[in-house]
This record gives structure tokens, C-alpha cells and sequence, in this order.
């Protein structure tokens, strides 16, 4: 790790230096952030004590990011627009990344503050969006370049759908637990199982799911949102140093052909159906990345790589080239998998060859993963308080059961497990609030409006303010620094 620093001047090094704490700051912002989502009802429910249950939700949150992978940590990195992520080497590069961070941290504090359950996944996205705007408009570009809107759509739709499948699943758990069980004390609420019984803790295997449940949340929840600032910790390494982490030095010489290979498939696969692609994408000629250039980027990554085994092997520029012409054929393959006709021989030949090609540039070494699993794991040890009692008491007119917090929980971190499986960046805030009531529905215990109101009101604002902050903050440090 710190080998890194070495090839650095003094400015430099102290300026990557704290891009990366920046990072760590907003995971550990977005763990005390987000701790009562995986603690709320087992703590409302004196299933534990409040101390024991955070530090093991922290435990587990570490636990998530370091196991978790990497898909939703490039899903996220993939919303900047290739021509950003091209240049992300430039001052223009690290004013994306602190215009981005700051407008995330700025409204996750804020929130925060306020006890309010807004989701640090909507605010980083909007942040993201943000500023592919702000540099459409300063280019001069259409914003519809400013976005890439397919991901950006496919992020759209798992956090609309997730929340709903979320609250369906929890309602359902807790339609069967009272048609099995009606009579049970999982129905019962602390306050009255305690006023009724004496007795402060919920029934043993009602709290024993609890518990599992919480601290499978706290594991769900590191291996999706830990999976973010992982991916943020890589732009600002690409950008600062460029020489060690533009492509995986740690690459496998099999990886290395395999990308060749993959290089050479797509050539052919264009070239099989050009007319039918250069329809779809005539020739544009504004951007560095076009499917017309496949042939000629293809043909530029087998030269650079040659005959090496190692891409340590390759001077720096020359790394730099091959995650240029990487990405390029990446986003062409991505393009041509859109195109009407394409048979589906192609179309899943298309899926291997787009994995052999980002392999060795959608990565992360052992110490980032490492650094942001510790960073939200220990601000996972703090800042619950505050919106815990919104979960348990303000939701619903009526205090949670033990059924419901079982039901949410449980179902919840399902959600966000299958979530994370498949790539999908997903709000762990929006979910559970959304599974609470879902049971509150169920149970007919109504819900208090005027919470779920600003609740609402918080996230319908998340994505249009935090892409508000960052356009400032992109347009301004662009025009002061670049």
C-alpha cells in the first residue's frame, strides 16, 4: 500500500492522501448513518442491548463489505459517463470526485441530524448524476450524454421495485405468522409483554431470529453499501496514481489472454453485424467511444499489450492506453447487446466477452476493501439513537410487535442480499422503512402519516438536492481549478 506514495510528489501524495480519508469519511458518515436500519428492532425490542447489538451490527457490516464483491461498487462507478471516466486522471477527475463526496456527505449529515431515515444510496447516485450534468453543461454536450442513462435506469428501477418487494415479502411473513400462530406473544409489543407478563425480553426463538435477522441485515448492508465507497476509494486511486492502479497489476497471465481473446471476438462480432450496429449507432464522431471504432480500438489494445504477461511489464502510458481501449470496448460491447437483430448466439457470446474485458479494471485490492469495511464498520458503532425510535415507534400508530420487527427484518435483508448478488445498488433505509410498514399494514396498526410524510418528503428531495450540491460544486471547482 504505501509503495504507492513512493513515485509521488510531496503535493500529490498529501492530496491523495486525503481524497482517500474524504472516502472513508463518507463510509463512516454512511455507517452511523445507516446503523438503526440493522439494529432498530432488535434494540426496540430489547432483544439486546443497545451497545452489544451495535458493535456486532458493526462486526458484521465489516464482514459484508469484505466478503460482499464488487458488482455494486462498479454499478455505481459505471453511472459517470465513459468520456468522464476516461479523463478521470485530470484536476477535472478530482473535482468530479470531492464535488460528488462533499454534496453526499453535506445532505447525509444533515439528515442525520435530524433523525431523519434518508438513504445514503439516493444521495451518493444523485451526487454521481450530478455531476455527469455539470460536465455535460460545461462541455457544452446534451445532458442526455451527460448520464449514462442505461445503467442509470437499471439503478432507477432496483431502488423503485426493491423498497416494494421489501414491504410485500414482510407483510406476507407477517399474514402467516398470525394465521399460524395467532396467539402467540410474537404478537405482542415490549411495552405491552412487559405490562402484561413483567417480562422484558420477546420469546426465546422470536428473539433468536431477531438477532440473526439484524445482523444478517448488518451483512447485507456492508456487502451493498460498503460496495460504493469501494468503488469511489478506486477513482480516486486511478486518479492520483495512475501508474499502479489503472489496470490490475496482480493480473493473472490467463486473465491477460483471456482479454486478448475477448478483444479479438468483439472485432469479429462487429464486424459479422455492421450494418445493423452502425444503424442503431451511426458515426458521430463527439466522443472517444463509439461502436464504429471497435475495430480500430481492438486492434490498438492487442499492440500495446503484445506479447506481455504482466502488465507490470507495460510502461505507464502505455497501461493507461490499455484501460482507455478496456473500457472503449467494454461500453461498445455493452451498446451492440441493445442492438435490435443481434441473434442470440452473439448476444450471449456479448456477456462473456464484456466480463473478460473489465476483469482486470473492475477491481479492488485486499487493503481498499480492507480500509472501507473498517470505516463503515466502526461508524456503524455510533449515531444509532437517533432514528431509532422512528422506526420502532413512528412509523406505525401503533409500537411494533415482535412479529413485525421479525417479518421486516428478516425480509429486508433478503432484499438487500439478493440485491447485492445481483449488482443492484439498492437504499437499506428505504427497505426496511418500507417493510415496517408493509407489517403495520398487515396488522392493522395503521401508519402515522405525518412521519411517513417527511420520510417521503426526505426521499423524493435526496435525488434532486444532492444533484443540485454537486452540479454547484462541480461547475465552481472546475472553474477555479481546471
Amino acid at each position: 500500500m504505501l509503495e504507492l506514495l513512493s513515485g509521488l510528489d510531496t503535493l500529490l501524495a498529501i492530496t491523495l492522501v486525503l481524497s482517500i480519508t474524504f472516502v472513508l469519511a463518507f463510509e463512516f458518515i454512511n455507517g452511523f448513518h445507516d446503523t438503526a436500519n440493522a439494529v432498530a428492532t432488535v434494540i426496540y425490542t430489547q432483544s439486546m442491548k443497545p451497545e452489544t447489538a451495535v458493535l456486532l451490527s458493526g462486526f458484521f457490516n465489516f464482514l459484508g463489505v469484505f466478503f460482499g464483491g464488487l458488482a455494486v461498487a462498479y454499478a455505481i462507478v459505471n453511472l459517470i459517463p465513459t468520456d468522464l471516466l476516461l479523463n478521470i486522471n485530470s484536476a477535472q477527475g478530482m473535482v468530479m470526485v470531492f464535488a460528488l463526496l462533499t454534496s453526499a456527505i453535506v445532505w447525509n449529515l444533515g439528515t442525520w441530524y435530524f433523525g431523519i431515515p434518508a438513504s445514503s444510496s439516493h444521495t451518493l447516485i444523485g451526487a454521481i448524476l450530478g455531476v455527469g450534468i455539470g460536465n455535460a453543461l460545461l462541455t457544452g454536450d446534451s445532458i442526455v450524454n451527460g448520464i449514462n442513462w442505461s445503467k442509470a435506469i437499471d439503478v432507477f428501477l432496483s431502488l423503485f421495485l426493491s423498497p416494494l418487494f421489501g414491504a410485500g415479502l414482510a407483510g406476507l411473513m407477517l399474514f402467516t405468522l398470525m394465521k399460524v400462530r395467532p396467539l402467540s406473544n410474537i404478537h405482542k409489543s415490549p411495552f405491552q409483554r412487559q405490562q402484561i407478563e413483567g417480562r422484558k425480553h420477546p420469546p426465546f426463538w422470536a428473539r433468536f431470529m431477531l438477532i440473526v435477522s439484524s445482523m444478517g441485515m448488518s451483512f447485507t448492508h456492508g456487502s451493498n453499501d460498503g460496495q460504493k465507497g469501494v468503488g469511489l476509494v478506486m477513482l480516486v486511486l486511478i486518479a492520483l496514481a495512475p501508474a499502479h492502479f489503472v489496470v490490475n497489476l496482480e493480473a493473472e497471465p490467463i486473465q491477460i489472454e483471456h482479454t486478448k481473446i475477448a478483444a479479438i471476438q468483439l472485432k469479429e462480432l462487429y464486424q459479422r453485424n455492421q450494418v445493423i450496429i452502425d444503424l442503431k449507432y451511426p458515426v458521430k464522431g463527439n466522443h472517444q467511444c463509439e461502436p464504429s471504432k471497435i475495430v480500430e480500438e481492438a486492434g490498438a489494445l492487442l499492440s500495446a499489450i503484445g506479447d506481455a504477461k504482466s502488465f507490470q511489464t507495460l510502461p505507464e502510458a502505455q497501461r493507461w492506453n490499455v484501460r482507455t481501449q478496456l473500457i472503449c470496448l467494454a461500453d461498445g460491447a455493452k451498446k451492440i447487446s441493445k442492438v435490435p437483430g443481434i441473434n442470440d448466439v452473439d448476444l450471449k457470446q456479448l456477456k462473456g466477452i464484456q466480463k473478460d474485458l473489465t476483469q482486470t479494471t473492475e477491481y479492488a485490492p485486499t487493503w481498499v476493501i480492507v480500509a472501507v469495511a473498517l470505516a463503515i464498520g466502526l461508524g456503524t458503532m455510533v449515531g444509532w439513537k437517533r432514528v431509532v425510535n422512528t422506526v420502532g415507534e413512528k412509523i406505525g400508530k401503533k409500537d411494533m410487535t415482535y412479529a413485525q420487527g421479525m417479518a421486516a427484518q428478516t425480509m429486508s435483508a433478503l432484499s438487500i442480499g439478493l440485491a447485492s448478488v445481483i449488482g443492484a445498488p439498492v437504499s437499506t433505509t428505504q427497505i426496511l422503512s418500507s417493510a415496517v410498514a408493509g407489517t403495520m399494514v398487515v396488522n392493522r396498526s395503521g401508519v402515522q402519516l405525518s412521519t411517513i410524510k417527511t420520510i417521503l418528503t426526505t426521499w423524493v428531495l435526496t435525488l434532486p438536492v444532492s444533484m443540485g450540491l454537486a452540479i454547484s460544486l462541480y461547475y465552481i471547482g472546475v472553474k477555479l481549478f481546471v
